[in-house]
């Protein structure tokens, strides 16, 4: 509730959203038909790190040009930026149902786009109007879900917008494998993402506005009505109580129920507070390089050393059949361990993935298997020209080989064993062929490698660690730790920071990469991650259980939140013992 007291959240909480299946199927199909924003968000993030690999082979100017490749993953990004800043805004006026609809019409319209896009121009403005829609959706579900859920098992329901986000990369996955032998590929994969977003928006048709948004809005009865619904008799009057004298209070306060500004907002200490552990928790989400392992898992994959698309699609859905476990973790823990824990579990165990990484593809970049002038010109008039003229070619190796570009240049391995001295050839079609006729294998993006399964491993432990914490409990925090007044526009001011840093990262990973290796490239977020883990124990607050006004009470009264292993929080207990 509201402005209850639940003293067996930590042991009952996964139980409860449990009994709500046939105890209050309400609430569950309120937050399961929310969450189809975080299935879009999931799905869109995961289905272009598969569709790149055959968008690339379709249109030649994609695979030359590394800045068309990250401008189709990261303009989607870019327009869920300006998604997610005019949501927020969107949010507060016109309210959390109406803004999802409008999320799923773009969402649509961007997908049907994308699918009969005839060249990359047209295929980056479907990545923006799906980007639009993902943008919205990303901070609208958890904040429904949120104000649509009892206190005790709130954190475990917007966790299933969590899961949904991970289920959707995983369906991308499956997606992106069903496609790979169809005509047309990518546009398969790509055009599928229509269907949830028109089920959503049908099913939200169905949903009724949040109560709380709908009380605030002074339509009183409706959100009675609602809350009547969600919460059971002995609990709901008192409920309606807290919410009315929350309300009030905040129009005593402001002088008017409507008015609202940033100035406001930065002079409230209690949103100030809230801002900076959840705008921060939003920003290191993808300063820690998650989206880097989501959008470009496969071509990861490939520079650790698997060389067909394929394999590397079917390596890659194990990853995002972890990140979906472990959203299912996060589910059972987030009310049991509480955020904070969590969030610093996760985090450690990232900076310990991250440099298994680094390590992994420093040995994999400087243990490469050589080239050979013996296998090379095995293969008439078409050896890679920068190897021919090379002064030290009996230094060249197989990450030579691929840096060579006038024109690229592929390595082709030994028929016998693939870590063995093979031939530097040009990189096209025809030599691709004539390269697997003699049952070799074509890299183009990475080299062979005895490391390559440590680096798979390195990436489920990535994921394991990453996705119950730092995966989940940044959403689950900004849904929860904002007044009311102001949670919309907080909620947008935070998701537009994720997005903004989302892009930075997607943006520049493949730049990065090329500028100062893979191994350094982690090693980078692997440092960032040790900041986040600071930053959580510094300035994060324990939200466990709490109601909604608690949580306002505790930032007011505190801006710093060091003893994470203490169980409680003062201002909810001193509101158990009146």
């Amino acid at each position: 509730m509201e402005g209850g007291i639940h003293t067996s959240t930590d042991t009952s909480a996964f139980k409860e959203c449990l009994s709500l299946t046939w105890r209050n199927p309400y609430v569950l199909r309120l937050a399961f038909s929310a969450g189809i924003g975080g299935l879009l968000f999931g799905y869109d993030t995961g289905v272009i790190s598969g569709a790149l690999l055959y968008i690339r082979d379709d249109f030649k100017s994609v695979d030359r040009k590394t800045v068309l490749q990250e401008s189709i993953v990261s303009m989607a990004v870019a327009g869920a930026i300006i998604g997610a800043a005019v949501g927020g805004w969107m949010n507060d006026r016109f309210g959390r149902r109406r803004v999802l609809l409008i999320a799923d019409f773009l969402f649509f319209v961007g997908a049907v786009i994308m699918a009969s896009a005839p060249g990359a121009a047209l295929l980056i403005v479907g990545r923006i109007f799906v980007g639009l829609g993902v943008g919205m959706a990303s901070m609208t579900s958890p904040l429904y879900i949120s104000e649509a859920s009892p206190a005790k098992i709130r954190g475990a329901l917007v966790s299933t917008n969590g899961f949904l986000i991970t289920g959707g990369q995983f369906l991308s996955y499956l997606i992106n494998l069903a496609f790979t032998k169809a005509p047309g590929t990518w546009r398969w994969m790509v055009g599928v993402a229509g269907f949830p977003a028109l089920l959503q928006f049908i099913l939200m048709l169905l949903l009724p506005e949040s109560p709380r948004w709908l009380y605030r809005k002074g339509r009183e009865e409706a959100a009675k009505v609602i809350l009547r619904k969600i919460y059971p008799a002995h609990e709901v009057e008192q409920e309606i109580q807290d919410l009315k004298e929350s309300v009030e209070a905040e129009i005593k306060e402001e002088g008017s129920s409507e008015k609202m500004n940033i100035i406001k907002l930065l002079k409230t200490k209690a949103v100030r507070r809230g801002l900076t552990a959840g705008v921060g928790l939003q920003v290191f989400q993808q300063f820690v390089g998650i989206n880097t392992v989501m959008y470009y898992s496969p071509t990861i994959v490939q520079l650790a050393g698997f060389a067909s698309n394929r394999t590397a699609l079917l390596l890659s859905l194990v990853t995002a059949g972890l990140n979906a476990f472990g959203s299912i973790v996060s589910i059972y823990f987030i009310d049991r361990t509480g955020r904070k824990k969590l969030l610093i579990i996760s985090l450690t165990g990232v900076v310990v993935s991250l440099g298994v990484l680094s390590g992994v593809f420093h040995e994999t970049t400087t243990h490469s298997p050589m080239v050979s002038r013996v296998e090379t010109s095995h293969f008439s008039n078409i050896t890679c020209p920068d190897y021919s003229s090379a002064l030290n070619s009996g230094a060249w190796d197989c990450m030579t080989c691929l840096k060579a570009s006038s024109p690229d240049c592929g390595f082709c391995s030994s028929p016998t064993n693939k870590l063995l001295p093979g031939a530097c050839l040009i990189s096209n079609d025809t030599v691709k062929d004539m390269c697997h006729k003699e049952t070799r294998l074509w890299y183009t993006r990475g080299c062979p490698s005895k490391y390559g399964w440590l680096a798979l491993i390195g990436l489920a432990l990535y994921i394991i660690f990453f996705s119950p914490g730092m995966g989940s409990v940044p959403w689950i925090m900004n849904s929860e730790i904002y007044p009311l007044r102001f949670r919309g526009l907080c909620g947008g001011i935070a998701a537009t920071a994720n997005w903004i840093s989302n892009l930075i990262v997607g943006q520049s990973f493949l730049s990065l990469k090329e500028a100062i290796g893979t191994s350094w490239t982690f090693l980078i977020f692997g440092v960032i991650s040790v900041m986040a883990l600071l930053f959580v124990i510094i300035y994060v607050p324990e939200t466990k259980g709490l109601p909604i006004e608690e949580i306002e009470k505790m930032l007011e009264g505190r801006a710093l939140h060091y003893k994470f292993w203490e169980k409680g929080n003062k201002p909810h207990e001193k509101s158990q013992a009146t």
